[in-house]
């Protein structure tokens, strides 16, 4: 089915309640914004920046933390500026996996193209590594269609590797790999914990039930007798892949802990139970039901935990959620010379603003 038929989720936007979007309007903005495209570049997206110039196409980064608006942002630049969307989200590339991810309806883009949302089963894994790849390919052919490729989504590491690439590290040692993936199956909190002593960066910034985050990180460590974050400290001194602007959305916690209250209420309301219930017929526990919201969906449904604690359950991990994403995209700081992560929330970089004026300046630019 396509992506932008309107039969794919039949039960949003016809009399059910639908999940508010990220800066909590349902999707909508507060000035609508004329479209202005600019020409584009198109380029090698594989080299770094310094090695190859102007060639490389320029590209827009909206991340930041959940339900602060980066979706919407998006949207509305893509009218702005005559662009197209690349997804950087873990869940929403997933099919079936809709309602709890807060995937945007064709409603909401409103013919606004949008790439790497609904590309892969629940049964298929993705790296970082991949997704960057995936990701050059999009951003290849927008540029090459004289479009501007918007990325937007809050799965950090999944930016890092577009934006920055990946740190060089060593193959996984399937010896050690596998002794590590028996003690995350006995008790992944220990493994953490032991993380949290030898790497207190990487553990601040890895969920406790991400544990295909946590063995790498030991891994590496194991490997080189050396952190990974320390590695990709080095690897944060070079230079950007592409020429970017990256806007960090974030909102002060008394606006946006109402508005995940709100959003998850929503989720629920508009049949996330049924969707995680049908996912785990199809398909069974697959790593995105892993996820935050999912997992406490999960544990609703097997382990019969009241809806109205699981609702519980499910704020709380997403504001830790939040806390954790907060945390990586400060510890980002600056891109390379001339560029950083600007942080900023949804009306002001959408709205006829210095902002929006420094995009399309920096857009007419040459190089």
């Amino acid at each position: 089915m396509s992506r932008l038929d309107p039969r794919r989720r039949p039960a949003l936007g016809r009399g059910v309640p639908r999940p508010a979007r990220e800066d909590g309007s349902g999707g909508g903005l507060r000035r609508s914004l004329p479209p202005r495209p600019p020409g584009r570049l198109l380029g090698e997206l594989r080299r770094p920046r310094a090695e190859a110039g102007p060639l490389k196409p320029k590209i827009l980064v909206v991340g930041g933390v959940t339900a602060a608006g980066k979706t919407a942002a998006a949207i509305a630049l893509a009218r702005r500026f005559g662009g197209e969307l690349v997804g950087a989200d873990s869940v929403q590339i997933h099919t079936e996996l809709d309602v709890g991810s807060a995937k945007p309806r064709p409603d909401e883009l409103g013919g606004v193209r949008h790439h790497l949302i609904d590309l892969l089963a629940p049964t298929e894994t993705i790296d970082a590594a991949r997704y960057a790849a995936l990701a050059d390919a999009a951003i290849e052919d927008i540029a090459a269609r004289g479009k501007l490729p918007i990325v937007v989504g809050g799965t950090g590491l999944w930016l890092r590797a577009l934006t920055r690439g990946l740190a060089p590290l060593p193959a996984p040692d399937p010896a050690i790999r596998a002794a590590l993936e028996a003690e995350a199956a006995a008790d992944l909190p220990a493994l953490h914990a032991r993380l949290g002593q030898i790497d207190p960066e990487a553990a601040s910034r890895i969920h406790p039930n991400d544990a295909l985050r946590i063995v790498r990180a030991l891994e590496v460590y194991t490997q080189t007798g050396e952190p990974l974050s320390a590695h990709h400290a080095r690897h944060a001194q070079g230079g950007p892949r592409y020429p970017l602007r990256f806007y960090v959305l974030d909102l002060p916690r008394e606006r946006l802990y109402p508005k995940l209250k709100a959003r998850i209420r929503a989720m629920l309301d508009a049949g996330w139970v049924d969707e995680v219930r049908g996912v785990l017929a199809r398909h069974g526990h697959v790593p995105p039901l892993k996820s935050v919201g999912y997992a406490q969906i999960v544990e609703h449904l097997q382990q019969a935990v009241p809806v109205e604690e699981t609702e519980r359950l499910a704020y709380k991990a997403t504001r830790v959620y939040t806390r954790r994403q907060r945390t990586w995209f400060r510890g980002e700081g600056r891109l390379g010379e001339g560029e950083s992560l600007t942080w900023t929330n949804a009306d002001a970089l959408t709205d006829a603003s210095a902002l929006s004026q420094e995009i399309e300046g920096w857009l007419r630019r040459a190089g």
